[in-house]
């Protein structure tokens, strides 16, 4: 058995962790982080080329099985995988982690459709947490905004009115609280990540009676297999022939 495991997250470390060295397993990471979390066992850093290029790799280095352990907003790599895995007959398995419990947010589809929210509401003081790929559609806001990203988006999709915080969780509660309460935030607009490494904002927001837009997650492809712990994806792996 020869797994490729598909990473970028925490629980995809922690996946490569419990399952090294017993079995032999490639992750791959996107290589759009840099300085990246590395997990144990070998690593490929960069994307594959769509699905054509994913069929192709995965045909070339003999991979039996693949788990799916992208962001829960990394459609595109999720839709490619899942038709790669159908196209060539090598069982496939999505670690979905938990989403928020979205209970008092407004939800909306899209980071376009939270930009729109944000200007009907007439919000003045924003806290964006959707990353630098979700900065674009405020572009044109006239609101003030709190952008906390990984690395900087590019200048020309920003705010007039922004503050860039350059920082990786986890992110603690009386941390969050205090930051909210410092630039005055009137609304926090998040995607529905799930997990624990940001989830401090929104209990924050919540004690404060700040405002969450909360962007749901894309849905899965049809028919996938779906687990949403680390130790339900080990026993699918281990569950597999070899």
């Amino acid at each position: 058995m020869r797994v490729l495991l598909l990473g970028g997250t925490g629980e995809a470390r922690e996946l490569a962790a419990r399952l090294h060295p017993g079995v032999d397993i490639v992750s791959s990471l996107a290589g759009r982080v840099p300085d990246p979390a590395l997990p144990v066992g070998p690593v490929s850093i960069g994307g594959f080329g769509g699905m054509p290029g994913l069929r192709n790799w995965l045909n070339h280095n003999d991979i039996t099985a693949v788990v799916d352990a992208t962001h829960p907003f990394a459609s595109t790599i999720t839709g490619n995988c899942a038709r790669a895995c159908r196209e060539l007959g090598i069982p496939h398995l999505v670690l979905h982690r938990p989403p928020w419990d979205a209970d008092g947010a407004l939800e909306v589809r899209s980071d376009a459709a939270a930009a729109e929210t944000i200007a009907a509401r007439g919000y003045s003081r924003v806290f964006l947490t959707t990353g630098r790929s979700g900065v674009a559609p405020f572009a044109g806001s006239g609101a003030c905004f709190l952008i906390r990203v990984v690395t900087p988006p590019d200048s020309s999709t920003l705010p007039t009115e922004h503050r860039l915080l350059l920082s990786r969780g986890p992110y603690r509660y009386e941390g969050e609280r205090a930051l909210l309460i410092e630039h005055r935030i009137e609304v926090l607009v998040t995607k529905n990540s799930g997990g624990a490494m940001t989830r401090a904002k929104l209990d924050a927001a919540r004690s404060l009676g700040i405002d969450v837009v909360m962007i749901q997650r894309p849905a899965l492809p049809a028919g996938v297999t779906v687990v949403q712990s680390v130790s339900g994806a080990a026993e699918w792996v281990l569950g597999q022939p070899g």
